[in-house]
């Protein structure tokens, strides 16, 4: 029996999930969603939303937590950077996953990230600066519930994993992230679909319908000073 083992231990040591969720969380902060399993995305999401009600606390004690959760102050955004003698493909994929992650929070310029010749990280902005300055104020009047988790309908190829989309709320607009609807969604929209054309075919038929003849005695002209039939 499990007793007093609680929580997602997907099939990994210690030292390897601690890790693991580390980079996912850092990954996260970064771009503002990443896609992973959803049994990831599960384990990811108290460890996420935990870091962000400490960072809202905005002190040093809460630094120094957030900084031990997260293992150490690492340097993010190592993506931004364009090297030199880029071309137009990967200036534009650089310029999408900045437009995307913009959604979530304020993203840093491509000059604040430099590689040396080496191409080892010289310059990038802290991790944990940015998670108090723009990730956490952007949550400052919720009380939870930062992340959300949506299904998107495809298998990991290999082991056929469900994938997920975990990312931050707050950029609900646009169109749908999953291409296909829930069973519960597909009857739904059916029922509305049949009572349309339903509601559509009754006032066709109403249209369509003669209307009911007049009669004799209405279409007579009443004589000045005759009384109506039926009236003494």
């Amino acid at each position: 029996m499990r007793h007093r083992k609680a929580g997602y231990k997907l099939n990994r040591t210690t030292a390897h999930r601690q890790a693991m969720l580390r980079n996912m969380a850092a990954s996260l902060f970064e771009h503002g969603q990443i896609v992973t399993t959803v049994p990831k995305a599960k384990a990811l999401q108290p460890f996420v939303e935990k870091i962000i009600t400490k960072a809202k606390r905005g002190d040093l004690h809460a630094r120094r937590q957030v900084i031990a959760m997260l293992g150490r102050d690492r340097r993010a955004f190592a993506w931004l950077h364009v090297p030199k003698g880029a071309s137009p493909d990967e200036v534009e994929r650089i310029n999408e996953l900045r437009d995307r992650a913009a959604q979530f929070f304020d993203v840093p310029e491509s000059d604040e990230v430099e590689r040396n010749r080496y191409g080892e990280l010289r310059k990038a902005p802290k991790l944990v600066k940015h998670i108090f300055d723009n990730v956490a104020p952007r949550f400052a009047d919720r009380p939870g519930g930062y992340t959300r988790i949506v299904r998107i309908g495809a298998r990991r190829l290999g082991d056929a994993g469900e994938l997920c989309v975990i990312q931050f709320v707050g950029a609900e607009e646009g169109p749908e992230i999953g291409g296909n609807p829930s069973r519960r969604r597909r009857q739904a929209d059916n029922r509305t679909a049949y009572a349309a054309r339903l509601r559509k075919e009754r006032q066709a038929q109403q249209a369509a319908a003669p209307a009911p003849a007049a009669s004799d005695e209405a279409d007579t002209p009443i004589e000045a000073g005759e009384a109506p039939s039926g009236e003494g």
